[in-house]
């Protein structure tokens, strides 16, 4: 899978879904850019995207998947169904992988770049899960697949846009990656940092992350019993409705 729209085969060149990133742009619709990394909390994604059809008549869903992230969705069971299936769901109007970037023809001046596309798109980013190596990247500036590359591209203050926008993140892992002191490190950069925020002296908000922190205890995957699961996936719903104002929609 490089892409997936309605109506079109899994090996559709890009060109097509990038023409209509910007096309839809000024759609009188509200545009969510939902992402997963690699953590087993990728097969929660489905039930985020079916708890917002209620919003379907306004709102407009696009799907990144990371290379391991997909690895969770490989039809493996009743809750971890195909990457492919997901363009079935309400709202969702395309999913993208890592391949989706630049393949499968070499890119050649006059056709547009996915991930820049994709910014624009965007009205919020959602990473949920994200996971510790996607977290380091992010942190520390890393731009080696799609969803990096939206994020590295992403505009921090609403100067190229037009419009300040942010990016928030769920991050899942194990209790001791979480625990671990470079993933200390590393949330601080997003929070203290880029973090959104009231500036006292501009009288304005800046910054452009938010983190949702994990759980405080639960049973992970591994077995092990502590913090570091993702928030549950109906709280990052209600951060969704928020955050869009999809609630006021009706």
């Amino acid at each position: 899978m490089s892409l997936m729209t309605h109506g079109s085969g899994l090996d559709d060149a890009t060109n097509t879904t990038v023409t209509e990133s910007k096309m839809s742009i000024c759609d009188n619709r509200i545009h969510l850019l939902l992402a997963s990394t690699g953590s087993v909390a990728t097969i929660k994604i489905a039930n985020i995207i079916s708890a917002l059809s209620p919003y379907i008549h306004k709102l407009s869903i696009r799907v990144i998947l990371t290379t391991k992230a997909k690895q969770f969705l490989a039809g493996q069971s009743a809750e971890q169904p195909t990457a492919s299936s997901l363009i079935s769901l309400p709202g969702v109007e395309a999913i993208y992988d890592d391949e989706a970037e630049w393949g499968p023809e070499p890119w050649h001046r006059g056709v547009d770049i996915l991930h820049i596309s994709l910014r624009r798109w965007a009205d919020i980013l959602v990473i949920a899960p994200l996971s510790a190596n996607t977290l380091a990247k992010l942190a520390n500036g890393f731009s080696d697949n799609l969803l990096t590359s939206v994020c590295r591209a992403w505009d921090t203050d609403g100067q190229v846009d037009g419009k300040r926008k942010r990016i928030v993140v769920a991050p899942a892992m194990n209790t001791a990656m979480w625990r671990h002191p470079v993933t200390a490190q590393h949330i601080r950069v997003l929070e203290e940092e880029w973090g959104v925020r009231k500036d006292e002296d501009k009288g304005e908000e800046v910054g452009w992350f938010e983190v949702l922190q994990p759980q405080l205890s639960k049973v992970l995957a591994c077995g092990d019993v502590g913090s570091g699961a993702m928030l549950e996936w109906s709280e990052i719903v209600k951060v969704i409705e928020d955050r869009l104002g999809l609630s006021d929609l009706g």
